[in-house]
């Protein structure tokens, strides 16, 4: 069984409710470390308003801030929401201005949560593709082809290395087409290239 699609934000997304009079405003990001997560949250966080809740989720890293509203009322719906639409790298502030009347807890859970999931839905999105890093030699005279072929099959050419032998090349490719590129690989270089794989996290979004 296949893993199911993660996907990641293609821009910042904001939505902004009312709910019994108080204005809930949900702010998301793409974000690639936790560093980055949290810098967006200082950033967009209003030190006027009620509550800024929020929650991260990136790879197997997560977090969630309840920011003073009752234990698991805030943070940890805003992460069930990123993590139930299948999105990753992703940062989710929701902001509260309290109009004076109590929801309850169940409310704040509904609030929140509701307010980021219809912020993500309405998000533009693209597909995380899992990619695979691999380093390679060649000689020069197969150089040029192996580079025009490797571009067609979505790979990247991340660096090349040119010595007196040939050129080493490092790439990243797509993991569902390594089995396809390894055996081009191969075949252009007449079974003389020794494929290496470079230990590195080398997913992406589409289009990056």
């Amino acid at each position: 069984m296949s893993a199911p699609e993660r996907f990641m934000l293609q821009a910042p997304a904001m939505l902004e409710r009312e709910i019994k009079k108080s204005i809930f405003l949900a702010q998301a990001a793409p974000v690639a470390t936790p560093q980055e997560a949290m810098a967006f949250i200082a950033a967009v966080s209003d030190p006027d308003a009620t509550h800024n809740c929020w929650a991260y989720l990136i790879g197997q890293t997560y977090r969630s801030d309840d920011a003073g509203e009752p234990g698991g009322t805030a943070g940890r719906p805003i992460l069930q929401v990123i993590e139930g639409q299948g999105f990753d790298r992703t940062v989710v502030v929701v902001t509260r201005w309290f109009g004076g009347t109590k929801l309850g807890a169940g409310g704040l859970v509904r609030a929140y949560g509701g307010t980021a999931a219809e912020c993500l839905r309405l998000a533009p999105r693209q597909p995380i593709v899992e990619m695979v890093a691999l380093t390679f030699g060649c000689g020069f005279s197969e150089h040029a082809l192996l580079r025009a072929r490797l571009e067609s099959m979505d790979c990247q050419i991340s660096g090349e290395e040119f010595g007196p032998a040939g050129v080493t090349l490092h790439i990243t490719v797509p993991v569902i087409r390594e089995a396809e590129v390894r055996a081009r690989i191969t075949d252009i270089t007449r079974g003389q290239a020794t494929i290496r794989v470079v230990e590195e996290d080398a997913s992406q979004g589409v289009g990056e």
